[in-house]
């Protein structure tokens, strides 16, 4: 957990800041760039302090006595595996496993050798923290009951300082203790062997000085290097013991269970190989699919039990393998549920069913941001709708698909008295379908009278998520729920206004409405204002589902396209995709990430090859400037495997793919039990960005998308690529995306 002098901040979302080279502890769990502050997860910091405790760390509130600082230099990161030395000369390398790890500790030759645990320090505090010493067995063990996602910014209020997970530890060491202690708030017990105590869900200064925690130190006169195996459970400690027990055998080291961490993700990695390409393009491409792939997370013990979104424990259901959580839906629902469906559908079958699995303890509601077993109703929309018609369009079906439908439907259909609350709004609207009853009858959300985080927001995304559900009812057969959510997907329109202007000859923009059919004003298409996290600049394109009928809106696809070049590009021509300008592409957030690809649907598909690579080049890259914002669970990376494929998913509930330049001149989709995708594009390099000619399994292919049969049966795509843009290739108007 990095640290700029706070004890009750950290430097960056989710702990850790490239900037910030001064830490306080080495957490247990993390999250992958949940794009607020200061994320989630965090729990229970291990410090390693080369010198004598002498007053309660928790007292110290600016982390300048039981902090050090580090350099880059003395720190490496590979999958599974961190190490780094302190300046303080202390040392870690640690190793993992799903539910556990060993970890070597160092200390410099003459100094007293401490390791603190910081059992109540996670990232949003915590309500309650025990740690127990065990100097007979040369053990600790101990648990932090903690939660609230984000939980000190404004718009979740007091509705996200609460608790829903307990996560519980023990640890053995390789020799004995020296000494013990723990403390509490300002108090510290020399010898004590057992303590509690949390922080509290207060802010700032009031949080200042709070919790509990423990240390053990060692003598390390003849050995400086202490080894520790760890394991970790949500359910119980006798669930860490086990999973410790399970994953990590007595006597292997760092170097063991990193060698099996790494071969595990050469594996996952290997789902697709690619060829060609420069070392730079191959590592942005595979440290984007390591960091697509570490979602979900699992949370269910190797004995299968985990916590319930009811707060008690459960045991997966028949078939399932694992329980998986950090469900970050607004996020994943548009590119990484997508990528999991392709290269992991095992996976993507035990994530839908854990999600149903949780809604069943949840009264039947769907949260659109699950954390561990917590419901942290983050964002807007019904993202699991759009997830779990995604993940069947693409074929998986290791999962309650029927049972899960019906959930889903019946989340769409039937109001819930949560979406008449204002709780947590308007970041964490405690409605799932807010004010059901109103946009069943109105057909939009009315941003006077929505309970939600922006009416036209809230519109587009239920829409979408709509328009899948009808998809999903379609491929089972179900007609009149299918005809009835295909229906609803197409009340986006409710939500655009014809007459909207940006005062400079454009006209034509999603906009809220109030319930009683007027237009929200003042209008700007650079406000936010009834959207979430975006501009109506950008909400506007936000249509996947049904592109024609947006560009039917703006005056036909001639003018769509023209608009969406003044979309990516000032107005001298030059390029504008980093974000930063509210009236064009934001790469940094997802309403827009879909837009690149919209020009296939226009009939200009070379523009989306130009704007894609434009974005792959400048956007994207290696070190730690390499990813565009936050990752939010993979999301951004997923976006960037995908368009290095050339391919993207056309819409949620679907299975098509748009098609685009590859960026390497091979790749191999490795499916096990199916056919494999090959992807041959032998001139692709950083001059020829353009689409000539495409063959698909050995048939021309005229058409920018291809539909669920290459999903279902594989296949070769064998590209012709250019160094100018083809504009005749896949522009013929009845072969357009749909």
């Amino acid at each position: 957990t990095s640290t700029k002098g706070d004890q009750t901040d950290t430097a960056a979302a989710n702990g850790y800041s490239y900037d910030t080279t001064r830490i306080r502890g080495l957490s247990l769990t993390h999250v992958n760039g949940a794009g607020c502050h200061p994320g989630a997860a965090g729990d229970v910091p291990i410090m390693p302090f080369a010198g004598d405790v002498t007053t309660s760390p928790s007292a110290d509130t600016k982390d300048a006595v039981y902090a050090s600082g580090f350099s880059h230099a003395n720190e490496r990161a590979t999958p599974g595996r961190y190490s780094v030395t302190l300046d303080s000369g202390a040392g870690a390398d640690l190793a993992v496993t799903p539910r556990a790890g060993v970890g070597d500790f160092s200390f410099p030759a003459g100094t007293p050798a401490n390791l603190l645990f910081r059992v109540s320090n996670s990232l949003n505090g915590s309500e309650d923290a025990q740690i127990d010493i065990d100097a007979k067995h040369h053990k600790v063990t101990g648990s932090v009951l903690t939660g609230a996602f984000c939980g000190r910014r404004a718009n979740g209020g007091t509705n996200n300082r609460k608790s829903y997970y307990r996560l519980y530890f023990t640890a053995s060491f390789d020799r004995g203790f020296a000494s013990t202690g723990t403390w509490k708030d300002s108090t510290l017990s020399p010898g004590s062997t057992s303590g509690s105590g949390g922080e509290g869900y207060a802010t700032g200064a009031d949080r200042a000085g709070r919790g509990s925690g423990g240390w053990v130190g060692f003598d390390t006169s003849s050995d400086n290097d202490v080894h520790m195996r760890i394991g970790i459970s949500y359910v119980s400690l006798a669930g860490a013991e086990a999973n410790l027990r399970t994953e990590v055998r007595p006597r292997e080291s760092v170097d063991d269970v990193a060698a099996a961490t790494a071969r595990s993700w050469d594996q996952e990695l290997g789902s697709v190989r690619t060829g060609g390409g420069s070392a730079d393009q191959r590592t942005t491409f595979y440290t984007a699919m390591y960091h697509a792939l570490m979602q979900p997370g699992i949370v269910s013990d190797t004995g299968g039990r985990y916590p319930g979104m009811d707060g008690k424990p459960h045991r997966l259901v028949r078939g399932q393998r694992a329980q998986y959580s950090n469900f970050s839906g607004w996020d994943q629902y548009r590119a990484q549920i997508q990528l999991l469906a392709l290269l992991k559908p095992e996976v993507a079958g035990d994530f839908a069913q854990s999600l149903y699995n949780f809604a069943q303890q949840n009264g039947g509601v769907w949260d659109r941001w699950v954390h561990i077993n917590g419901a942290t109703h983050v964002m807007t929309g019904d993202p699991s709708a759009a997830t779990l018609a995604t993940f069947y369009a693409m074929g998986v079906r290791n999962f309650d698909y029927r049972g899960a439908f019906d959930s889903l439907a019946r989340q769409a259909t039937e109001p819930n008295a949560d979406g008449l609350s204002d709780a947590g709004c308007p970041g964490q609207c405690t409605g799932q379908r807010p004010s059901l009853a109103q946009y069943l009858t109105s057909h939009y959300a009315a941003q006077d009278a929505c309970h939600c985080w922006g009416g036209a927001a809230e519109t587009l995304e239920d829409a979408i998520a709509d328009s899948a559900l009808g998809r999903w009812a379609k491929l089972m057969g179900r007609d009149q729920q299918a005809a009835e959510f295909t229906e609803r997907g197409t009340w986006w329109s409710n939500v655009f206004d014809s007459g909207a202007t940006d005062g400079a000859g454009t006209t034509g923009y999603a906009r809220a409405r109030n319930l009683d059919g007027s237009w929200v004003t003042p209008f700007s298409p650079g406000s936010d204002r009834g959207f979430a996290q975006g501009t109506s600049a950008t909400y506007t394109w936000m249509v996947p589902q049904d592109v024609q009928g947006l560009a039917e809106k703006m005056g036909g696809r001639a003018t769509a396209a023209q608009r969406l070049d003044a979309f990516f590009h000032k107005p001298d021509g030059s390029w504008s995709v980093r974000g930063g300008d509210p009236l064009r592409y934001d790469a940094t957030n997802e309403p827009g990430i879909h837009a690149p690809w919209l020009y296939n649907a226009l009939g200009r598909p070379w523009k989306t090859q130009a704007t894609v690579r434009q974005i792959v080049n400048t956007v994207y890259g290696t070190g730690p400037a390499g990813l565009p914002g936050n990752d939010d669970l993979g999301t951004m990376s997923a976006w960037y495997v995908f368009s290095a494929l050339g391919l993207y998913p056309q819409t949620p509930g679907s299975a098509s793919m748009l098609l685009g330049a590859p960026l390497f001149p091979h790749a191999v989709v490795d499916r096990p039990g199916r056919t494999d995708i090959r992807i041959d594009a032998p001139s692709a390099d950083g001059a020829h960005a353009y689409v000539s000619a495409l063959t698909v399994n050995g048939r021309t292919h005229d058409r920018s998308w291809t539909d669920a049969s290459l999903l279902r049966t594989g296949g070769t795509l064998a590209y012709g690529l250019s160094d100018q843009p083809d504009t005749r290739w896949a522009t013929n108007a009845s072969d357009l995306p749909r």
